[in-house]
């Protein structure tokens, strides 16, 4: 034993280690102290809060979007409802290995193979990562039970009751409605869906997306108690109701859509219609040929060979909406416009008479002449537009380059719709193309700069090399050369001659309705603009087309000769650099006071009366026998449908 005296002294180093040593414990014992007094003391409401939370859980419920009828309140577009498989990405295993167990486990179970679930999972959260991947749509309810049964197995893997567009009428008015997809990360940050979730359905074109905010419902929410898998327990803490959308009436009367539809669909090549109220603007039916059927946009994910087949060019593209995106040479169908800038410029009078000889002589060697090399001798305005005289027109168009009245002949035509949008309720409008000497003579300036010797051009491969001529007045007095106009824009001109001079703004919505049936809102746009037409003027480019239709003679009596409703109606056959010849009609009953106008084309259909005129003729017989007391009123009777001939025989001018 030692004493005191005799008990061995520390080393210094040693004791400065001991000394540094004691030193850290406590800065770490005092460390874990203050990092649990401020977990449990400080910040205890809200890990409270979070504890809380992981007991429930808030689920969408999804708001059924509001129906879409047509005129008379039959339903075009409604919902039902599907259990559809989905995977939550963001409550599946945080390991990859963990992930690929459970995709095989899942890929024997619902009969798709585990590389497929994962690309279904890639391409559906490419823009939205936490978007709920949607495999199976109409699945079983034995396959529910069993996932409820062995949820654990299956972590992120849910079944949800969701809403799908239904089209009782199968591909009927596609066009027009367009199709639902959910909405995409960049339309979140759009202004019109505030609000809107990842996984929420929103109408991407057509009246789905132009009266989105009308029949996208508000989601309602259920908060359901869970347990410590997650596994709902059955206890509901708080659920609010989902607000369905409204319904859209639109003005379409669906046996004119019907025959519409079917009459150019019985062409092997594309095609396009419109019917409309000459004096409201409300659509009756417009279509387009080929068409597609909406329900594949029900679908989870689109295969890309469907797509491309929806979009390619040797398809025809079934998605571009001909009736007001098709660019198109109007031929004949043009000479109304033409022949109201004359009048109204002074160029012609109705009874200015022109020598129609068969031929007109453009200057440099070039003669233009009537199709077929026919002669009409001495014509007045209602007369050539009884036989179509092209002969009549080219004089026209170079008297008003001669007198310098082109300026009123590019804004009367401007002014009745032609060259830009109509302002349609349709997305994808496009404006077509007026030719004008500002137009052509601006190109051609730019084609002669240095800085663009390659020239530049409207029509892609088309350069402009020159200024405008008497040629480009001669021709757009026929509805030919650059000119690219559509059957809506040509029934809106049509329209504002009929009604004696008020530019329609077509739509086709007309009513909203809650889902009690009320009206809660009306649509009913003013007319885009009045013109101030000569009634004299409009009487007889009226009797003109008229007489084209219905006296023996006229372009396209053939076919409306015996028609029982007195109407009016005018050609076209247009070339088209490439194709062959455009065929046109456009009419409008009853004549002298047009309620309806109808503009068909069918392309490469030949002469207008062969094609697009039969096409008229269906349209107006069901507009008719679906509206006996108007064919009453008019003085005549219901028409009875016949099939669609395209051996009209061809009387005067084709074109």
């Amino acid at each position: 034993m030692f004493n005191e005296r005799e008990r061995p002294v520390l080393p210094a180093q040693f004791a400065m280690r001991v000394a540094i040593l004691s030193g850290i414990a406590l800065v770490m014992f005092s460390i874990i102290f203050f990092r649990l007094w401020y977990l449990q003391v400080l910040s205890s409401d809200h890990y409270l809060k979070l504890a809380q939370n992981n007991q429930v859980r808030d689920v969408t419920v999804q708001a059924p979007r509001g129906e879409i009828l047509d005129r008379n309140g039959k339903v075009l577009v409604d919902n039902r409802t599907a259990l559809a498989l989905q995977i939550l990405p963001t409550e599946l295993p945080q390991k990859r290995h963990k992930q690929r167990e459970e995709f095989a486990r899942l890929s024997h179970v619902i009969n798709m193979p585990t590389d497929r679930i994962e690309k279904q999972i890639r391409q559906q959260t490419k823009d939205l990562p936490s978007n709920p991947v949607t495999l199976r749509r109409d699945v079983s309810y034995d396959l529910v039970y069993y996932l409820r049964e062995n949820q654990d197995k299956y972590p992120g893997v849910t079944v949800q009751r969701v809403y799908v567009r239904n089209y009782p009428d199968g591909s009927l008015a596609a066009q027009i409605y367009g199709y639902v997809r959910e909405v995409t990360k960049q339309q979140l940050n759009e202004a019109r869906y505030q609000g809107l979730q990842p996984g929420d359905q929103v109408g991407q074109s057509g009246i789905e997306n132009t009266y989105d905010n009308v029949l996208r419902g508000t989601n309602g929410m259920t908060r359901v108690q869970v347990d410590a898998a997650g596994n709902p327990t059955g206890h509901i803490l708080n659920q609010v109701q989902p607000k369905p959308g409204d319904n859209l009436v639109l003005s379409l009367d669906r046996p004119v859509q019907q025959a519409g539809e079917q009459a150019i669909n019985s062409f092997s090549t594309p095609g396009a219609f419109v019917a409309m109220n000459v004096r409201n603007g409300q659509i009756l039916g417009l279509g387009s040929s080929p068409s597609f059927d909406p329900a594949v946009f029900s679908k989870p994910v689109i295969p890309t060979s469907v797509y491309k087949q929806l979009t390619s060019q040797t398809t025809y593209a079934p998605l571009t909406n001909r009736a007001i995106q098709g660019l198109y040479p109007t031929g004949s169908t043009f000479k109304p416009i033409t022949a109201i800038a004359a009048l109204e410029s002074g160029t012609i009078t109705p009874s200015t008479t022109i020598v129609d000889g068969g031929s007109f002589n453009l200057g440099d060697g070039n003669t233009l002449q009537n199709a077929g090399g026919a002669s009409y001798g001495a014509l007045q305005l209602t007369q050539a537009l009884q036989v179509s005289s092209d002969v009549f027109f080219y004089n026209v168009g170079a008297d008003l380059y001669k007198t310098g009245n082109t300026s009123a002949q590019d804004k009367w035509a401007y002014d009745l719709g032609i060259g830009h949008p109509t302002g349609i309720d349709l997305p994808g409008e496009v404006a077509g193309l007026l030719p004008t000497p500002q137009w052509r003579d601006q190109l051609y300036k730019e084609a002669q700069s240095p800085n663009s010797p390659g020239g530049t051009s409207v029509v892609p491969g088309d350069p402009t090399d020159r200024p405008w001529t008497l040629g480009d007045n001669v021709n757009l007095a026929v509805g030919q050369g650059d000119l690219q106009a559509d059957p809506l824009q040509m029934a809106v001109a049509y329209a504002a001659i009929g009604n004696g001079g008020d530019v329609v703004r077509p739509h086709v919505g007309k009513d909203v309705e809650d889902p009690n049936g009320s009206v809660v809102q009306e649509i009913d746009p003013a007319p885009i603009r009045h013109l101030d037409i000569n009634p004299s003027y409009r009487s007889a480019i009226m009797q003109g087309i008229h007489e084209a239709a219905q006296s023996p003679g006229g372009t396209s009596y053939p076919v409306f000769g015996n028609f029982p409703i007195p109407m009016a109606g005018k050609t076209g056959t247009a070339q088209r650099p490439g194709y062959q010849d455009q065929s046109w009609y456009v009419c409008m009953a009853p004549y002298p006071n047009p309620k309806i106008v109808v503009a068909a084309t069918i392309e490469q259909g030949g002469f207008g009366v062969q094609a697009a005129a039969p096409v008229a003729r269906q349209i107006l017989t069901a507009y008719y026998d679906e509206h006996p007391a108007e064919a009453k009123k008019a003085g005549g009777k219901p028409p009875r449908q016949t099939p669609i001939s395209t051996t009209a025989p061809v009387v005067g001018n084709p074109y």
